[in-house]
């Protein structure tokens, strides 16, 4: 991209920290070499090491979110910070800031609203087995649920257009607020591309902050809400063909001997079937109230989204004018 149209654009680099002081000093002063015309800020989570000093003292604009968890970290940076081009990246100085440039090139010269660094570890203890299959599992699921677009669903390390920031409407407070991002860009039919980058290890004496089985359901349950928020319809109709299953198979041998007696026996088990039938039916109806619902909501979003406009486009090189 040409100098002075990196100049006119605003690229913040937005990094969430929490008890990260081995690593953010490295991590700022990477992304400031990658992107010298980047405002970096560092959102330090209620630390309780030296995470927002060395944070400033390497050149970073650093404020302070004391509700706990990364969404809820990201929802204060995307209200805070007015910018043209938005990269996250977590402090815990895995992922190549090198690459940075070429995620944003990607993302003005194709017009597109996310660009997601897919991590490609540089050995196996890198990217521990655990979190690789949880994170192939869980990218799965949204997959088969909301659409095969995503490779690495839970990278931290992302870049974004001004729209995408801006109609997002960040709900969750931890580690899940990766699975609504992904969701948020499929539901809106987003233009997205996937990067490959490096991963490595964490440098000696830093930590990980996500729990592979804690985090990994919280994740799990986040989806089974964002399904029945966002498709509702095949929500509730599983429901209804569940409770209807149950339904027939209680009130079947009932009416096999109804036929051959004319009566009625264990009539508390009637009842029971006749109650189940009843919610069933229900559950159909609120979901295909709520799918109308939804669908209202979606436009909206979708109006909202686009009177931010595209992102801007790169001014064309000299040998482009031939």
């Amino acid at each position: 991209m040409p100098s002075d149209q990196r100049e006119r654009l605003h690229v913040a680099v937005l990094i969430p920290c929490y008890n990260e002081e081995q690593a953010i000093g490295a991590v700022v002063r990477d992304f400031r070499a990658a992107l010298g015309d980047a405002t970096i800020y560092v959102y330090d989570n209620a630390s309780s090491d030296r995470t927002g000093e060395v944070a400033r003292e390497a050149g970073a604009i650093v404020r302070f979110e004391p509700i706990r968890g990364k969404g809820n970290v990201v929802r204060r940076m995307f209200a805070d910070v007015d910018a043209d081009v938005y990269v996250l990246v977590d402090g815990d100085d895995t992922y190549e800031a090198a690459a940075a440039p070429q995620l944003v090139e990607r993302l003005l010269t194709d017009g597109l609203d996310l660009v997601t660094a897919v991590r490609m570890a540089e050995h196996g203890e890198a990217y521990r087995f655990g979190h690789r299959f949880g994170n192939l599992l869980l990218t799965g699921v949204v997959a088969q649920l909301f659409g095969d677009r995503f490779s690495d669903m839970l990278s931290g390390y992302k870049v974004f257009s001004r729209r995408f920031v801006k109609t997002f409407p960040t709900l969750a407070g931890g580690f899940e607020i990766e699975t609504e991002l992904t969701v948020h860009a499929l539901e809106l039919r987003m233009l997205l591309a996937e990067v490959p980058t490096k991963y490595r290890d964490r440098p000696q004496g830093s930590t990980s902050k996500l729990n592979t089985f804690r985090d990994g359901f919280k994740i799990l349950w986040t989806i089974l809400t964002l399904v029945r928020e966002e498709r509702p319809l095949p929500f509730f109709a599983t429901i209804f063909v569940l409770l209807m299953s149950f339904s027939i198979g209680v009130a079947l041998p009932l009416f096999f001997v109804y036929l051959e007696t004319g009566l009625v026996p264990r009539f508390p088990t009637a009842i029971l079937a006749s109650a189940t039938t009843v919610l069933a039916f229900l559950s159909l109806v609120c979901g295909l109230v709520l799918q109308t619902v939804t669908r209202g909501r979606q436009e909206v979003k979708r109006l909202h989204y686009l009177a931010y406009g595209p992102p801007p486009k790169p001014i064309a090189g000299p040998e482009s004018d031939t």
